[in-house]
């Protein structure tokens, strides 16, 4: 079966920006005409619109600035082609509920094997109805389709008719169509998922429809195309959409995540038996993880009650560990508000999170042990106590506007081979929250001024070294955003300060240049 998600990355986006709303999944978009973005050689491009872009006259593969002619509305956001594909590998495992193994179909798109599984959904057409259903419900567009070959499935699912089943009976035998031939011949050539310069090739040649190629020898199509890669092959492409030649698929595995978890013989019901159980559990868990090599980044605490009711605390960590007394120190910070009720019976233990953590090697005197916390065990245990939000850390942001260059950034620590935040030579630690305007009381047209006044002071420059000059971000800001010319800038008192000219005098975009002060050196 295969599964075509032809508008997974702004579904993707509604979804999130939905949920960040508070809103539930089938409520209606109410955002503005957005289409999502990708750098490309000459500029943004369009990589994915919603249905009032399109309607707009947007398209996928438009450039930026040729898509604002048609709707100067248009909200641009940067696509997240990673975390897409992540996405769909948590689908094509939530989609083995249809087969025994899935495989990822480009980026967009998922391979079921459903060979012998059609009659436990009461037959071919049921069980596409019943992955339609449940796509939908997922906020997904999806075109199905089912063939005994994976390239068949794909051809159908792209360019064939709406939920299309070519039965198996179809293929008889090895190296016979069976009949596949003739009921793919009307599908375009494009079904092959061949070169788009193969593809020209192939119209320029007249052979448009995949029928066209069985009227031609093998024999010319082999002289013709030789390459060995089956994009540039239409011969081998056609052998493997008509199971002649087997297609190679990678299925997606499934790591589960290490777990542990303690059944009680008795209901506990006191703190006390509560963290001594939270203490052999994070033991076992610590060695689960140093069994797998593991650090666990993220964990989740799940404890049952008698009654049936579950409480769930999760904590996520700076660094990756599998140090018991942190994990416990952790999660017995979050075991005030839990009503055990008539007892928790129950308690599990989960590493969603974790990242490849080497053997360390301890002590051999245990009287030489470490003594103190280290930056990320302290970063922990105050995301625990203050919350999650209240720990951040200063990034790197993809963006060369000054104040937007950087961004606060929750844990996890920055990876010690990095350089960290690599600002140009000469630019000031810190920034004013607002850049702050001040009066030039002499500036050449277009050169430094001699001397400003801030903060009803006048300052007398000495001296000046500059400009540097940064354009405004096109894509993401108006047309009538000026440029900056920066400048570092010394008083006569000794005080060094960062200011920028907004503009150039006659540049059509306003009156006279404006000047702020933007920061402080020292």
């Amino acid at each position: 079966m295969a599964i075509w998600l032809p508008r997974l990355a702004i579904e993707r986006w509604q979804h999130a920006e939905r949920s960040a709303a508070g809103e539930g999944l089938n409520a209606p978009n109410r955002s503005a005409i957005v289409a999502l973005i990708e750098e490309a050689a000459h500029g943004p491009r369009i990589a994915a619109v919603d249905g009032a872009a399109l309607a707009a006259g947007v398209s996928p593969e438009m450039r930026l600035t040729d898509a604002r002619v048609l709707c100067p509305t248009l909200r641009a956001v940067p696509g997240d082609p990673g975390g897409d594909l992540a996405f769909l590998r948590r689908l094509a495992a939530w989609a083995q509920r249809w087969g025994p193994w899935t495989a990822l179909d480009g980026h967009d798109g998922l391979l079921v094997d459903v060979g012998g599984a059609t009659h436990l959904f009461g037959g071919e057409s049921r069980l596409l109805a019943d992955a339609r259903h449940c796509l939908a419900r997922q906020g997904l567009t999806a075109r199905l389709a089912l063939a005994p070959t994976a390239g068949a499935a794909w051809a159908l699912a792209h360019y064939g008719p709406e939920g299309a089943i070519l039965p198996d009976a179809s293929l008889r035998g090895p190296g016979e169509d069976g009949g596949m031939a003739d009921a793919l011949a009307c599908l375009s050539v494009a079904a092959l998922r061949l070169d788009d310069e193969v593809l020209l090739v192939l119209r320029r040649l007249g052979l448009k429809r995949i029928g066209d190629l069985a009227r031609i020898g093998r024999d010319a199509l082999r002289r013709r195309f030789r390459q060995p890669s089956p994009e540039l092959n239409p011969l081998m492409r056609l052998d493997r959409l008509l199971g002649r030649v087997a297609e190679p698929l990678l299925p997606i595995e499934l790591v589960q995540p290490a777990w542990v978890q303690r059944r009680l013989l008795e209901p506990i019901r006191h703190r006390e038996a509560l963290e001594h159980v939270l203490a052999d559990l994070a033991g076992d868990m610590a060695c689960e993880l140093e069994r797998r090599g593991e650090g666990a980044r993220r964990l989740e605490l799940g404890l049952w009650r008698v009654d049936g009711d579950v409480a769930m605390r999760s904590v996520e960590l700076a660094a990756a560990t599998r140090d018991p007394a942190h994990i416990a120190r952790l999660f017995g910070a979050r075991l005030d508000a839990i009503d055990a009720g008539f007892g928790i019976e129950l308690v599990r233990m989960r590493a969603v999170w974790a990242e490849p953590l080497g053997p360390g090697q301890a002590d051999l005197d245990t009287r030489t042990a470490r003594r103190g916390t280290t930056l990320a065990e302290c970063l922990d245990r105050l995301s625990v106590r203050l919350g999650a939000g209240a720990v951040r850390r200063p990034a790197v942001h993809a963006s060369h506007i000054p104040e937007r260059a950087q961004a606060w950034r929750a844990p996890p620590m920055p990876d010690p081979d990095s350089q960290g935040l690599s600002d140009p030579p000469g630019r000031p630690l810190k920034l004013l929250d607002n850049p702050e305007k001040i009066a030039v009381l002499y500036a050449t047209p277009d050169g430094h001024p001699h001397r400003f006044r801030w903060r009803g002071h006048v300052h007398e420059i000495a001296r000046v070294e500059g400009p540097e000059r940064i354009a405004p971000e096109w894509w993401r800001e108006k047309g009538s955003t000026r440029l900056r010319d920066y400048y570092r800038i010394e008083d006569s008192e000794g005080r060094r300060y960062w200011i920028y000219r907004a503009g150039l005098a006659g540049d059509g975009r306003g009156g006279l240049p404006d000047w702020f002060l933007q920061a402080l050196y020292g």
